[in-house]
């Protein structure tokens, strides 16, 4: 899976090939945040996520780094959704921003 037109970023998906794999699906990083979907419209990314239905398990926060909430894919796998603050160094690198995130948590 990839972001709409991009060169070199994509996750690869693989499924659990033996029960110990199957046992640990949603649970690979031990309830921490295991993965990070960037965006550049915090905001609008956040909206258009939860009005499809995907299952934040906090309410957006502002941290030194950037604009950041918790959410859940379909199997409990938890992930940030974050907008980097800008650094002295110039603006946040843009992001794409459509990313098939519905594909990818099995929402219409």
């Amino acid at each position: 899976m990839a972001p709409e037109g991009s060169a070199g970023t994509s996750l690869l998906l693989a499924q659990a090939g033996t029960p110990t794999q199957e046992r640990a699906v949603g649970n690979q990083a031990g309830g921490r945040v295991a993965f990070f979907l960037h965006t550049s419209d915090f905001a609008r990314t956040y909206e258009r996520m939860r009005a499809g239905g995907v299952r934040f398990l906090e309410a957006p926060r502002t941290e030194p780094y950037g604009t950041v909430s918790v959410f859940a894919d379909r199997y409990g796998n938890r992930w940030d959704l974050i907008e980097p603050r800008a650094s002295p160094a110039g603006p946040a690198r843009r992001v794409a921003t459509r990313f098939p995130w519905r594909r990818l948590f099995g929402l219409r």
